[in-house]
């Protein structure tokens, strides 16, 4: 929504295209630990060796169902279709390694090069995390003309930095 009203947009046009990139968007957290919060002082939750919280959230919930722990390419499965354009984050949670981020991010590359889907941008970094949990956040957003110019537009942010051309 930033960039559509830097570049001169309505209201109406700047909730148009922010409900757009939303719609357009789809996330998913895997959690290999949880964290611990600091006003109780330990984790609010266990993971068992061997398996993974599936839709973790950022401020330390569970997620919505326990899996055995999975290979990157498994985890990074995507509902998206052939000759979609898209950008990709995948953010660490707080623990993983940037190594293993770039890892998972590989994989997802794959899958989606093999789906016929084109990769417009990509960030692989620490831009949300849970504290010292481990784990990572994948996020895919399915772009437009409009969309992609949004997302291309100069922009100076808190989680970001200077982005954009």
């Amino acid at each position: 929504g930033g960039a559509k009203a830097a570049m001169g947009g309505s209201l109406e046009e700047v909730l148009a295209a922010a409900q757009k990139a939303i719609d357009n968007t789809r996330s998913m957290g895997v959690g290999l630990s949880p964290c611990t919060l600091p006003e109780v002082g330990h984790p609010n939750f266990t993971i068992e060796p061997g398996k993974m919280e599936v839709g973790i959230g950022h401020h330390g919930e569970p997620g919505i169902e326990v899996a055995d722990l999975e290979t990157a390419s498994q985890i990074a499965d995507l509902p998206f279709v052939e000759n979609d354009e898209v950008v990709v984050l995948i953010s660490g949670l707080g623990s993983t390694p940037l190594m293993e981020l770039y890892i998972l991010f590989e994989e997802v590359r794959k899958i989606l090069a093999a789906k016929g889907i084109k990769i417009h941008k990509s960030l692989v970094g620490n831009y949300f995390t849970s504290l010292e949990m481990a784990g990572a956040t994948l996020t895919v957003m399915k772009l437009d003309d409009e969309l992609k110019e949004c997302f291309d537009y100069e922009a100076d942010s808190i989680g970001l930095g200077h982005f954009g051309k």
